[in-house]
Order: C-alpha cells, then structure tokens, then sequence
C-alpha cells in the first residue's frame, strides 16, 4: 500500500504543478490578447469570467519582454553591446544555418540560447556514429535521425522561446532562393567549396550578410562577407567569397574530415565565433532586420585558428569588393535566374571530379584476390605498400603492409632502371626484381595514382614487374575480406 500511496501523491503534485502552469499561461494570454478575448472560450480555455477573475489583479505589464524572458537572457541583458535594444533586435531576427554539423551544432546552440527569433537550419544528411565527437548537439540515441530533426531536438531543449524552421535538404542552386529569402543572416557551417561559392553568391543575389567558416584537423577560419549588404556593382558593399577566393583551391588538396581528420574542440571554436559574430551583428543593429549596418564599407579580417599554435589567433586583413568579381561587381552576369536554372555548375567550377579511374583493369586486383595471395600463395614474394597517412595506418592494416605515405611519393624525384639507387627505402634489398608490388589506400583512389608514380619512377621494370592496386582500397578489404576492421 505503501508504494500506490506514494505514487498517488505523486500524481497529485504532478495534477497541482500542471494546474498551476495551465494558469500561468491563460494570464499570458490574457495579457497578449486581451481585445479578444471571446476567442479563448470557443477554443475551450475558459469563460471570460474565469479569466478576468484570474487577472483582476494583476498590474498591466508595461515592460518590452516577458517576465520569463528577463530571467532567462537576464545575464546577456546587463551587456552595455545588447540590454533591451539589442535583445528585442534578437528576438525580431530569422537566421539560417547551412549545415547541422561540427560548425553548425555549436551556432545554433548558441544563437538558440541567446533568443534570435527565428532559426532556420539546412542539411539533407542522418545522424551517424562518427559524428558525435565533434556534432556535440547530436546523440547516440539519435542515430540514423536527420541531422535537422535532432538538432532541433536539442535546441528545442535549450530554449523553446524560439521559433525552429527545418529544411531537410541540401541547399541547392534551385531551392535557394526560395530558402535564403526568408532570413535576415546566413550562417555557412558546411565543409566543401561548392557549397560556399554557392552560399555566398545567394548571399550577393538577395543582398544577405554571411558569416562564413571551416575547421580541418586543427586549424579553423572565420569571415563575416557581404558586410554591408549592397547591391551588385554597389561600391559601398562589403566584399563576397569570391572576392576573397576568385578561384577555388586545387581539386586534389581538397582533404575531407574523413581524410585529414578533425579535433572536435577546433570546430567548436569556429561554430561558437560564427554565432558570436552573428550576435554581434544582430544586437547592434537597428529597424528590421535587426542587423547591425555600417555606415562605409569594412574591409573584412580573415581570422585564423590554429590549435597548435603557441599564439592560436592571427587575424589578415583582406581586400574590399573585387571590381571584376564574378558575383558582385559592377560587370557581374550573376542573376537568380541564372542560379536557379542550374546553368552555374559548382562542381566543375571547384573541378570535383568523379572517382579516380586512371588505371587499367588488368593493373588492378579485387580485394579477395589479394586475400588470396596471403592465403594460398604466402610463401610467394611480393609487396603490399600502404599509401595512407601514418595516422590511419596505424589505427588498422592489412598484415605485412609497409606504410609510404601517398604525400611521401609524390615527393619523389623520377627514377632512373640505371641507377645504382634507383631502390628506394621502402624496397626491401630480399624482394626479387620481378617480384609483383601492390598498393592500397583507403578507398581506391590515391592507390591508382600512387601506382602510376610509382611506375613512372621505373620500378616497373619496363614492364617485366606487375605494379598495381587493390580496387576499392581498405573499405573494401573491410567489406570483403575482414569485417572486423576498424575503418576510419
């Protein structure tokens, strides 16, 4: 009996407390909608007499934010850079951010925690494991989950007060427009050139202010663009990303967080500066929208972060609008009409390439062909070269590989069947002269290449040794060989 009476007390605390919160909200509304107030009886909260009983003694509430709202934004309030002016300049502003990841987790958070009106979140991609240690927003729980959904989740949590808009999509040339227009600040939290040339030139076409940033390994960049937001040609306007980057970064020093890797404090770095900027601009502004406008144009500074640095922040000041830029110059040819037509190829513009495919079938093994080579003929000389960093190979390798990093050949000077030293290190003096060579990467393609250096530096034979690769690299190896791999 001792438990049911336990637990009916609980029911009862529980009865009390929602009644109470029942009551506190129909004297929000009271307050809020007043004139109407025969409204809220067809919607079945209460008759009019209920209510005005309720708040026939309350005093009119004469102040700009709720009674809860200075409660909870009462620390940032008392800042002489927002109190009131620049909290209702919050509250009045949709933001948007441009990918639920490692930049975009901590942004929001912050940006949520701060009451912006509106915010407004992109990303067309799930939840997965090898995220968590840097997407601090997402769980374990909410694997599998689009990324929009759970970060929204979580923000939700932080602060309902604010209004959360999904975009379960990747932005493109043809939505974006239609998704831009609807906010006042853009925030870029993606992680591929495409997407910022993309970003950035919707920012010029709908005249948006953009705080753009990246993150690798230990490093990370910030940059407010389009500051002030000017029409195209305007010599008042703040600079874009093409401003600051005409051309794209070389296709093949593109390295991704699956490559290179990333230390998840570094890219939390950056997301809280996005949102800190995006603060910074919001609060100080005046009118609608609430962003802070500068009277001349500001020649923006690139901010560098480098977590290994025994001095982590330098700033580069860099150039105002560019007059032949391609987006926001007086010469400029950029319309919506054109973005949104699809006519703008960002992916052969940034020269993203389909997967390597440089060899030949006959230079190329399967990985259970391999497996087979270690299997049945093992007593059979050859040579496995691993041609991922040092990092990845030490986490998982293929038994007997040899580690030569693909930056290490290419390094290489070509050489010679003549000379003496044409053997490199990595060539064990045992290894016959016709003794098969294969190489493995992480997922075929630097193997391809690596094989065709390698080849280039004579080690061939002239044809006389097999110098080839295993397609598909280690996640094939996982796949077909050995499951229990660790793939990173």
């Amino acid at each position: 009996m001792g438990s049911v009476s336990n637990k009916a007390e609980q029911l009862q605390r529980k009865i009390v407390q929602a009644e109470k919160e029942l009551q506190d909200l129909r004297k929000q509304l009271a307050e809020l909608e007043s004139p109407t107030l025969h409204a809220d009886v067809d919607q079945g909260l209460g008759s009019t007499s209920d209510l005005s009983e309720s708040t026939k003694d309350l005093p009119e509430w004469k102040w700009p934010l709720r009674e809860e709202e200075y409660l909870r934004y009462g620390r940032q309030l008392i800042l002489p850079t927002v109190g009131i002016k620049g909290q209702l300049n919050l509250k009045s502003t949709a933001v948007l951010i441009v990918g639920a990841g490692g930049l975009g987790c901590p942004a929001a958070a912050y940006l949520a925690g701060a009451g912006v009106g509106t915010l407004g979140i992109v990303d067309g991609d799930t939840v997965e494991m090898s995220n968590l240690h840097r997407q601090i927003a997402h769980s374990t729980s909410r694997v599998g989950m689009m990324k929009v959904d759970s970060l929204i989740e979580y923000c939700n949590g932080l602060n309902p007060e604010v209004a959360y808009a999904p975009h379960r999509e990747h932005l493109t040339p043809q939505n974006a427009e239609s998704i831009v227009s609807k906010y006042d600040l853009v925030l870029d939290c993606t992680d591929h050139p495409t997407s910022r040339y993309l970003i950035s030139d919707i920012c010029v076409l709908l005249q948006k202010t953009l705080v753009s940033a990246s993150a690798l390994r230990t490093d990370g960049q910030l940059i407010v663009l389009n500051n002030p937001p000017a029409a195209q040609g305007a010599t008042d306007g703040g600079p874009c990303y093409r401003c600051v980057f005409p051309k794209p970064p070389p296709a093949d020093s593109v390295v991704s967080c699956g490559e290179g890797g990333i230390l998840g404090p570094v890219v939390g770095v950056m997301g809280v500066l996005q949102a800190l900027e995006a603060i910074k601009l919001i609060a100080a502004g005046t009118g609608k929208p609430a962003i802070s406008i500068p009277k001349e144009p500001v020649n923006p500074s690139l901010l560098l972060f480098s977590a290994t640095s025994s001095t982590p922040f330098r700033s580069i000041r860099m150039r105002s609008r560019r007059p032949n830029c391609f987006a926001c110059s007086p010469g400029s040819t950029l319309t919506l009409k054109e973005l949104n037509s699809g006519s703008l190829d960002y992916v052969q513009f940034c020269g993203v390439t389909s997967p390597v495919n440089v060899l030949k079938p006959e230079e190329r093994i399967t990985a259970k062909e391999y497996n087979d080579i270690l299997a049945k003929q093992s007593s059979k000389k050859h040579l496995l070269l691993d041609v991922r960093e040092r990092e990845h190979f030490n986490i998982a390798s293929i038994p007997g590989a040899i580690n030569v990093p693909f930056s290490t050949l290419q390094s290489r000077n070509k050489l010679t069947p003549n000379d003496e030293n044409s053997r490199p290190e990595y060539i064990p003096e045992s290894l016959p002269d016709d003794a098969p060579i294969f190489v493995v990467c992480r997922v075929g393609n630097d193997s391809q290449l690596a094989t065709q250096r390698l080849k280039e530096m004579g080690l061939d034979g002239g044809g006389g040794r097999f110098v080839g690769d295993i397609k598909g690299g280690m996640l094939a190896w996982k796949h077909e060989v050995d499951k229990t791999l660790p793939f990173t």
